[in-house]
């Protein structure tokens, strides 16, 4: 990778139907609501203002709809990452946090104080959902040295990646990131040794 580096635009995937309940939404194929729709033709139309020279996502299904619009006005194809897939949430899959903290109320109060050490039951290890996002998005800047990526993905996903780049514990990346914007542009630069945080939750209309 070159010393300027590479900037990666990182998008969360339009709003789902469970997102809207604030339902968690892992490893689920969940499909986009009318905002949500909505939101990746905003992304798209942005897109068209600020060009990217690649556009990558999850191999989820919210992600690659998101990222549609995007590649039409480019005429970009989307490259998959199966690295950038969200996070399983284990027995809180379609569940509200409420829903779970009314059935596992120490599970839910042991996750609040610590979701990195007490993650949900049956869900995957945040370290390794951090690794492994962290591994595909220096691979994404490696592939597009000195490019522009637009990387559509998830909203567990990025903050855990975001603060393993970063230098933030991983256990705060819910104080310090509360949530990635639907559709919103969080802008990275990424050099072999450094990463900078340029913009966060950038709205798109």
């Amino acid at each position: 990778m070159s010393a300027s580096g590479t900037r990666l635009l990182l998008a969360r995937h339009g709003q789902t139907v469970w997102h809207a309940e604030n339902r968690y939404a892992g490893v689920s194929e969940v499909g986009l609501t009318d905002e949500g729709r909505a939101q990746a033709r905003a992304l798209g139309d942005w897109a068209a203002r600020h060009p990217v020279d690649a556009v990558v996502t999850s191999p989820q299904r919210r992600a690659i709809e998101t990222a549609a619009p995007a590649c039409a006005a480019l005429g970009l194809t989307a490259e998959r990452e199966p690295g950038l897939r969200e996070c399983d949430f284990g027995v809180v899959e379609g569940r509200t946090l409420a829903e779970f903290a009314a059935s596992e109320p120490d599970a839910a109060r042991a996750f609040l104080a610590d979701p990195v050490g007490c993650p949900f039951p049956g869900a995957e290890d945040p370290r390794a959902a951090a690794a492994r996002a962290t591994a595909a998005l220096r691979g994404v800047a490696a592939a597009h040295d000195g490019q522009r990526v637009l990387v559509v993905a998830h909203n567990t996903l990025l903050r855990l990646a975001l603060c393993a780049l970063l230098g933030i514990p991983l256990p705060e990346y819910r104080r310090v990131l509360p949530s990635l914007h639907n559709a919103a542009v969080t802008e990275l630069r990424l050099t072999p040794t450094t990463c900078a945080l340029l913009t966060l939750n950038r709205p798109t209309r």
